[in-house]
């Protein structure tokens, strides 16, 4: 398993600007939802400079916002800050979460699992199984076999994982790439409540790529450590 490695968030052009402060579309749907739903403990799983955090507290939610750059939890610290919101920031590797079993009703952890090899995908599901409440829901995004990179002559870790090698704050970041047959595989155990296989073309202006948007649900049967409890 690979180290983990964070983005470069000081090499980012324009962090200031509303480009890293707007939630993405989804991110809407899922507060309602979750809302509906009356789940209140909320992980923002790799927060970035932390808008999806930001808009989770301003829905009341309680917001736990993590991520391994030191420089975006800081900066989302400082923003829930001056917004009066009570965020709580810590610099977290997702391969090792310090939460507690059954500790969030949901997850978000969009554009962010991707960022290991195999072993480590692995790894980190197999904590969000183990900090997610029974009848909880993770939403994740994972990089599609599909997109431009999977074809790049990049440094191969295994057959899904190649190591980001240009310019950019992803220079020397393993990137891990899925199909669907994977994604059954990662999930089992969970509910798969959605699936999509989106090509982000543009947004706002900056070209994406293919990804795959995943929303599932830990069940009520399976135990807080994310085993199945016997019958």
């Amino acid at each position: 398993m690979v180290k983990s490695k964070a983005w470069n968030w000081e090499t980012v052009q324009g962090k200031d600007s509303e480009f890293w402060k707007k939630p993405s579309l989804e991110s809407y749907y899922l507060v309602e939802r979750w809302k509906s739903q009356g789940k209140k403990e909320f992980l923002d799983l790799g927060c970035g400079l932390g808008r999806h955090s930001i808009l989770f507290a301003e829905n009341g939610f309680n917001v736990s916002a993590c991520d391994l750059s030191e420089t975006a939890v800081e900066r989302t610290k400082r923003w829930a800050e001056s917004l009066h919101l009570p965020v709580h920031c810590r610099v977290v590797d997702m391969l090792s979460l310090p939460y507690g079993d059954g500790n969030f009703g949901c997850i978000l952890c969009r554009n962010v699992i991707s960022h290991t090899d195999t072993e480590g995908v692995k790894k980190a599901f197999a904590e969000i199984k183990r900090v997610l409440k029974p009848d909880g829901e993770c939403y994740f995004t994972l990089c599609s076999k599909n997109a431009w990179g999977y074809g790049q002559n990049w440094p191969v870790i295994d057959s899904n994982t190649k190591i980001r090698v240009e310019d950019g704050p992803e220079n020397g970041v393993p990137h891990f790439f899925a199909d669907y047959g994977v994604i059954q595989s990662l999930c089992a155990g969970m509910k798969i409540v959605s699936a999509h296989h989106i090509n982000d073309i543009l947004t706002e202006g900056v070209p994406g790529g293919w990804h795959y948007h995943v929303l599932v649900r830990k069940p009520a049967g399976m135990g807080l450590n994310g085993a199945n409890k016997r019958k």
